[in-house]
């Protein structure tokens, strides 16, 4: 980040953005190329440490996961509340916004209670309510 000024560490501030987003920009590295897919996701902080842990749902097969497979690091960009303004000259306009970016490494979620948990962040961060695919509940 080049103007540090800008940078958000306020933990309220962040959960803020990863509450609010609706999708992230996933980005993968395919044999060397960048591969990047927007994706609809959730959010928890793991209790142990605090840190957040991101969930993605996928359908079984496809580029993504045979990327992912081959190597699991990947990094993401999320933004809200973009809104373009205007200056005097061409180089004054620009872009209003807040994001968040990260990396990680992906993992495949295989328990049924993590699952379920993971379900449940999607269904939040998507419709505002904590339902369960796999319950109904």
């Amino acid at each position: 980040m080049t103007r540090r000024e800008r940078e958000i560490t306020d933990k309220n501030k962040l959960d803020q953005i990863l509450n609010n987003c609706l999708y992230l920009h996933l980005g993968l590295v395919d044999d060397g190329k960048p591969y990047v897919v927007p994706m609809n996701y959730g959010v928890a902080r793991d209790d142990a440490d605090g840190h957040y842990i991101l969930y993605l749902h996928s359908g079984h097969t496809g580029r993504k996961l045979d990327i992912i497979k081959k190597n699991p690091e990947c990094c993401f960009t999320m933004e809200l509340y973009a809104e373009s303004f205007e200056g005097k000259m061409a180089c004054q306009y620009g872009m209003s916004y807040e994001c968040l970016m990260g990396t990680g490494k992906i993992t495949f979620v295989d328990d049924p209670v993590e699952k379920d948990l993971g379900l449940r962040a999607i269904m939040k961060t998507q419709t505002g309510k904590m339902t369960s695919p796999l319950t109904r509940k």
